[in-house]
């Protein structure tokens, strides 16, 4: 199958777990993920029947970590963020459509960045990879 890219923007909350949380249910709510055509009646349930393939959506991550680590987000450090978006303040137009970190993510991880508008948090953008 190969490994599928995903990636999202949400609201700004300051507790990313939470934020990370009520982007799941969104996903799964409104069936955008692999395997949604079986019913499955939680995203714990819909992550089971995918199995080792998972669901090639944020469904795969369950939590937030400090660094990169299977099923989990974790943020994009200040030199990343330099790197891939030219400051450690990146705009949704910093983000929008900019490929650079792509080759950089693992498949089964994503990563996460503090979105700013008028220098001040606006979203949050996760980022990742499915297993398979």
């Amino acid at each position: 199958m190969g490994a599928e890219p995903y990636d999202y923007f949400v609201t700004y909350e300051e507790d990313v777990h939470a934020a990370l949380e009520k982007l799941r249910a969104g996903v799964f709510s409104r069936g955008e993920y692999r395997g949604a055509e079986f019913g499955p009646s939680s995203p714990d349930e819909a992550l089971e029947m995918m199995d080792a393939d998972g669901t090639a959506s944020i469904l795969d991550i369950q939590k937030v970590t400090p660094a990169p680590d299977f099923c989990c987000a974790a943020p994009f450090s200040g030199e990343e963020l330099d790197e891939y978006f030219g400051t450690n303040k990146p705009t949704r137009e910093d983000l929008e459509g900019n490929d650079m970190f792509w080759d950089d993510l693992e498949r089964g991880q994503a990563r996460y960045a503090i979105v700013y508008e008028n220098d001040q948090p606006s979203e949050l953008y996760f980022v990742g990879y499915s297993f398979d």
